[in-house]
């Protein structure tokens, strides 16, 4: 039987940093290309980046424009919004134990 998890709907910004980590390994590319649209409770149309833990699917509020300035503004991230390789390969060896990372599907092992 396939339990369906909770989904959280939150900003990037309350996210922990930890799982900020993560989600960069995820999403190494850049999160701009990434964003999904759906109906809030309310009906009210929102756009947020998709991200899966063992216990949670969060959903990331952010525009794009939100998006890029968030990369422009962390230093992870280089000119083009690509996560950075040393950062890459840093949080690899930092996560490398959290398995819920391929359930995300733009995960790929470096």
């Amino acid at each position: 039987m396939l339990i369906s998890k909770p989904k959280v709907i939150m900003d990037y910004h309350k996210l922990p940093t930890v799982l900020k980590e993560q989600l960069k390994l995820v999403y190494p590319d850049g999160f701009h290309e990434y964003l999904i649209w759906f109906n809030d409770k309310q009906g009210q149309r929102i756009s947020a980046l998709r991200f899966e833990t063992d216990e949670k699917v969060y959903m990331l509020r952010m525009s794009v424009d939100m998006a890029l300035e968030i990369m422009d503004e962390d230093d992870d991230f280089d000119s083009n919004f690509n996560l950075k390789p040393k950062v890459q390969e840093e949080y690899a060896n930092k996560h490398s134990d959290v398995e819920y990372l391929s359930d995300n599907e733009n995960y790929s092992e470096t």
